[in-house]
C-alpha cells in the first residue's frame, strides 16, 4: 500500500512557487536583453553618428522601444532599420527618430505636435522631453493601439487624436515644434501657420513614391527658413494632401 504524503501541502506550494519563479526569471532575462540592446542602440547608432545631447540620450535610453512594435518583431526593435507595425506603416529606425527629435530642439515645457502617431514610440520619446505632446494619426486602428500603449506605460503627457494631420490641431496651436513622420510633396500651410514665432517644423519633403529630404523649417519673422538635413524614405502622408499633389 502506498504511504500517505505527510506534507500534502508542501508539493502544492513548491509547484505554485515554480510556476511563478520560472516566468519571472524569463521576464527578467528578457528585460536584461532589451536593456542591453537599448544601450547598444544609443552607443552605436545615435552617439556614434554625432547625436550626443544629454536629454535626448536619456530619453532614448528610458523608452522601451520593443513595447511599441508587434510582438513578433520585438527582438529586432533596437536594430538599425524600420519595422512594420501594421496597415502598411512602419516605426522609423532609431537614428531617424533621434535626428528628428534633435532637429526639433524640444525643451521642457514646449508644446509639440506630431503628425503620424504610428506606433507611439516617437511620441513617447518626445514626452520624456516635455509634458505637452499632441499626436495625430489618420488610421483609427493605429491611433487606438498607440493611445493604449502610451496610457499603459504612463506617458501621460501625450494626447492622441484620430484625424487628418494635414490640418494640424488648430485649437491647441501655436506649437513650439511640429514633427511630421510621413512624407509630403509640399509643406502643409496649416502646419506652418500653427508654429510659434521661431518654432521648428521637421518634415520629409519630396516624392512620396521614392525618396525625400528630411527638412527643418524655422518660422522667423513669419517666414520659413529652410534647412535640408538628410535624404530619407518615409511612408506617404494620406488624406487631404492627396488632393493637392503637384
Amino acid at each position: 500500500m502506498r504511504k500517505p504524503n505527510p506534507f500534502p501541502g508542501l508539493w502544492l506550494t513548491l509547484v505554485f512557487c515554480l510556476s511563478w519563479v520560472i516566468p519571472q526569471a524569463n521576464q527578467d532575462k528578457d528585460e536584461s536583453f532589451f536593456q542591453k540592446k537599448r544601450e547598444q542602440m544609443v552607443r552605436y547608432q545615435i552617439q556614434a553618428r554625432g547625436l550626443k545631447e544629454e536629454k535626448l540620450i536619456e530619453a532614448l535610453l528610458a523608452v522601451p522601444r520593443h513595447l511599441f512594435v508587434p510582438e513578433e518583431y520585438r527582438r529586432d526593435a533596437y536594430e538599425d532599420y524600420p519595422l512594420p507595425i501594421g496597415e502598411g506603416q512602419t516605426i522609423s529606425q532609431p537614428y531617424i527618430v533621434a535626428l528628428m527629435t534633435a532637429a526639433a530642439e524640444v525643451k521642457p515645457g514646449d508644446k509639440v505636435l506630431e503628425i503620424g502617431t504610428g506606433s507611439g514610440y516617437q511620441a513617447a520619446v518626445l514626452n520624456r522631453l516635455t509634458d505637452r505632446v499632441f499626436s495625430i494619426e489618420i488610421r483609427e486602428n493605429l491611433a487606438e493601439r498607440a493611445s493604449g500603449v502610451l496610457k499603459q506605460w504612463h506617458y501621460d503627457g501625450v494626447r492622441v487624436r484620430c484625424s487628418d494631420g494635414y490640418f494640424g490641431w488648430p485649437e491647441e496651436a501655436p506649437f513650439d515644434a511640429i514633427l511630421v513622420t510621413c512624407a509630403a510633396n509640399h509643406i502643409p500651410p496649416p502646419l506652418f501657420q500653427q508654429l510659434k514665432e521661431e518654432g521648428r517644423l521637421v518634415i520629409p519633403v519630396g516624392s512620396t513614391v521614392f525618396f525625400q529630404t528630411l527638412t527643418l523649417v524655422r518660422k522667423t519673422a513669419g517666414r520659413p527658413v529652410v534647412k535640408q538635413l538628410l535624404d530619407v524614405r518615409f511612408v506617404p502622408m494620406i488624406g487631404e494632401i492627396e488632393k493637392k499633389k503637384r
